[in-house]
């Protein structure tokens, strides 16, 4: 890993390029995102079935991009008793959690007597995307395909990558109908998002967009903002570890080697420490720790890219630090874990204490583990089931609200220059009838 301390000559420098790096806004991610945007726009179909051949090696015709009956019958016999066990612990943690979150219609009455308030409609048709890759993220299918049920979206579509052979994996397939999806297609990457938003012959148009994914991913998400809803920016995977003297170095390298083994190569991963004990012990068990991983080739190419051992002068500087990097996951193992967390006001999630690592919130505690990254931290929240629903105000005046509300309209009519504005309420109260 790649070590810094406040000690160096250029700290504030290498923070300050530091803080700024983020894949969000590669120009050569972005271009090459637009060409295959504007090659599903132009081609359908025919661009998603050449795509998924080039990037995912299977050749498939567009009859085969939806996953069928068969194979969902296939994948639910396949489920043992842990995989069903698993979802249905997660399941039952999300649910009830995206239920609290739930918003409601409301109601009041206005200085004029008129009635206001908003409604809270699901969206009718969503989009949600689920990476595939090297890992087939079956908690993501959870994470994201529950909250749309929860929210009574009606039409829930997956996209997710299949593997050489076009097969997707039956335990993702699995999680995600249990979850809810209503249709699920092979199909991955920017591509998979400009089908979602601008539609093809197969797969049909949504309102919007979620769920995390790789740069391109996440590049494409923000191009084709604004032809379709898009919930955030989440993705590869971050960690920070704000920790003092009294962690475990243990248990932070575990926790900082667990969310660089996801395979993009862009992970990142932070340790936060104003003690240079702690750095050096993390940096050992990173060392000891790291050959017994499974996938140590994606940890160590991730790590030696993005991955920092930062030494701070105070844990106030290292609170400081947190704000910038804005991480997706930031774990405070401190003294007083809760009272520093309270100063923390950028990260997508917090997890407090030396019992509550990161995989928790990647897998069972309940909230979405889709969380802003690359920075986005400090202007997006993460996904909540709100988000699945779509807002609309409403206004209900009565025939004296309106009047006791005339004098008001007309003056900022006058002031605006719209004086059709104030004619359409005076026509209401001029005393004729309807014409």
């Amino acid at each position: 890993m790649n070590v810094l301390r406040h000690t160096d000559a250029d700290f504030a420098e290498r923070l300050h390029q530091l803080a700024a790096a983020t894949s969000l806004f590669d120009p050569a991610i972005e271009q090459r995102t637009r060409v295959i945007i504007e090659a599903v726009q132009a081609r359908g179909d025919d661009a998603l079935l050449e795509f998924t051949e080039r990037f995912d090696g299977a050749k498939l015709t567009a009859d085969q991009l939806a996953v069928t009956a068969p194979e969902l019958l296939e994948a639910s016999l396949k489920a043992d008793v842990g995989l069903r066990q698993a979802v249905a612990t997660a399941s039952k943690n999300i649910e009830s959690f995206s239920r609290r979150s739930l918003r409601r219609k409301w109601q009041t009455r206005n200085a004029q007597g008129g009635t206001v308030g908003e409604k809270f409609d699901p969206f009718q048709r969503v989009g949600i995307y689920i990476p595939g890759g090297t890992a087939p993220l079956v908690s993501t299918a959870l994470m994201t395909v529950t909250l749309a049920r929860v929210a009574g979206c009606p039409e829930i579509v997956v996209c997710t990558p299949c593997g050489a052979s076009g097969k997707v994996s039956p335990a993702l397939v699995f999680a995600a109908r249990v979850a809810g999806a209503t249709e699920i297609y092979r199909v991955g990457g920017a591509q998979a998002i400009a089908a979602l938003a601008l539609g093809t012959a197969t797969i049909r148009r949504v309102r919007k967009i979620f769920g995390p994914g790789n740069a391109y991913v996440v590049a494409a998400k923000r191009l084709l903002f604004g032809h379709v809803a898009i919930d955030l920016l989440p993705g590869p995977s971050e960690v920070l570890v704000l920790a003092d003297d009294t962690a475990d170095a243990r248990w932070v390298a575990a926790d900082l080697l667990a969310q660089a083994e996801h395979g993009s190569g862009h992970e990142r991963v932070w340790l936060v420490t104003a003690s240079g004990r702690m750095l050096r012990a993390v940096q050992r068990e990173i060392d000891r720790q790291l050959p017994h991983c499974t996938r140590h080739g994606f940890i160590r190419r991730a790590l030696a890219t993005n991955g920092w051992l930062i030494q701070v002068q105070s844990l106030d500087a290292g609170v400081d630090l947190v704000n910038r990097l804005a991480p997706e996951h930031c774990e405070v193992m401190t003294r007083q874990a809760a009272k520093v967390a309270k100063r923390i006001v950028s990260a997508g999630a917090i997890f407090l204490g030396p019992h509550s690592p990161t995989v928790l919130g990647d897998y069972v505690a309940g909230p979405s583990h889709t969380l802003p990254t690359g920075g986005a931290g400090a202007s997006f929240a993460g996904l909540t089931v709100d988000q699945f629903q779509r807002r609309t105000s409403v206004v209900h005046y009565s025939a004296a609200a309106l009047k006791k509300s005339l004098t008001a309209v007309r003056k900022f009519a006058d002031l605006e220059g719209l004086d059709a504005h104030a004619r359409s309420v005076e026509v209401r109260l001029s005393g004729r009838g309807k014409g």
